[in-house]
């Protein structure tokens, strides 16, 4: 059974930063896809930021380029999410998504090929 756990997130002003963790239990090996999705109020979940972890291949939202940086961690099958100038438009419930196999450029983004979700973490960013 595979698990995900989330930390990080919390409260911070506009420009400010944050930074979010995930570790995956219960894969027999590294090839894996792990992503961060978000998700507003009254809004869709979308695509934060996605990496392979056997390649360390990246994919991210447009919205978040040159602010975001997704990492692998230094533990087995753990992703961190660096979120710098934040702006309260990144306010939202932050979860973290893996599925089996490498990312691929044109589902990354697709909530639906995702198998496992962690419990989400609330980032907040006030003007």
């Amino acid at each position: 059974q595979v698990q995900l756990v989330e930390s990080g997130g919390g409260s911070v002003q506009a420009g400010g930063s944050l930074r979010l963790s995930c570790a995956a239990s219960g894969y027999l090996y590294s090839n894996i896809c792990m992503a961060w999705f978000r998700q507003a109020p009254g809004k869709e979940r979308e695509g934060v930021a996605a990496i392979s972890i056997g390649s360390g291949g990246t994919y991210s939202a447009d919205s978040v380029k040159g602010r975001f940086t997704i990492s692998r961690g230094n533990a087995e099958n753990t992703v961190s999410l660096q979120m710098d100038s934040l702006k309260p438009e990144d306010t939202a419930m932050y979860f973290c998504a893996t599925h089996a196999g490498t990312c691929y450029g044109g589902g990354w983004s697709s909530a639906s090929d995702y198998g496992y979700w962690g419990q989400g973490t609330q980032v907040t960013v006030s003007s």
